[in-house]
């Protein structure tokens, strides 16, 4: 059997596949990577069957800055709206996704950084993307900008006390998570390098805080590969019956 062929957009070099990565490579398949930040340009969506696209210390709305996301927001379009492609969506990636489809995203009221609970909502205690996930998750956050309207049809799977939609499904194929399933032990350490992320983490949890988060994400890397590969296996079977 062919294996469907995937295509990745990243923002940063720490935030790559990260967990998923090795669960992609176990049934055979070697996603296409493009570093939109580095430069990388979008292929012909037409030689792919699904898309992910990750996260990054950019914001939805900074396209002066980086004038890129408007090709990747117009190539998210392309491929939920008018391919009905297969799609995933990490934290900038969740959230492109409800910009790119008519929604809206601003500025976080409550910045939300380190491990916390997520809480499926009703539709997301049925979604089969979350089946054999607990109603009630540990996650890794780090965001200061959430969506703020749905767009049009789209559905809440999930929330927090501080964040009103923290996953969406856009269409029959198309899914969005505000939290970081991807992040390995690592790649935290990797992004707490970046000037942009250090920032945010001190002024939240302080030096003394972030030394705990990094301690209690390597002491619960267990739990949450075993929670990525459940969401990793539901997506592909929902996506592709595999």
């Amino acid at each position: 059997m062919q294996m469907p062929r995937i295509l990745v957009f990243q923002h940063c070099p720490p935030e790559h596949l990260g967990r998923f990565a090795p669960l992609f490579a176990a049934r055979g398949i070697a996603p296409v990577t493009v570093e939109l930040d580095q430069g990388g340009q979008i292929p012909d969506l037409a030689g792919f069957d699904g898309l992910w696209v990750l996260g990054g210390p950019q914001q939805v709305w900074q396209e002066d800055d980086h004038p890129w996301l408007r090709a990747e927001k117009a190539a998210i379009r392309e491929a939920v709206q008018e391919r009905g492609m297969a799609f995933m969506g990490l934290c900038l990636g969740h959230q492109l996704l409800a910009e790119a489809t008519g929604g809206r995203v601003g500025p976080s009221a409550t910045p939300e950084v380190g491990i916390l609970s997520v809480e499926l909502t009703k539709a997301g205690r049925g979604a089969a993307l979350f089946a054999g996930l607990s109603p009630v998750m540990s996650c890794v956050q780090g965001h200061g900008a959430e969506v703020a309207e749905l767009p049009e049809g789209a559905v809440s799977l999930a929330k927090s006390p501080s964040c009103g939609v923290q996953a969406i499904q856009v269409g029959d194929r198309a899914f969005g998570v505000q939290f970081h399933m991807e992040l390995t032990p690592d790649m935290i350490d990797a992004c707490l390098e970046l000037p942009e992320y250090k920032a945010d983490f001190d002024a939240m949890l302080g030096p003394e805080g972030v030394a705990a988060f990094l301690a209690a994400n390597r002491a619960q890397a267990g739990m949450f590969d075993a929670d990525a590969k459940r969401l990793f296996d539901n997506w592909m079977a929902l996506s592709f019956g595999l």
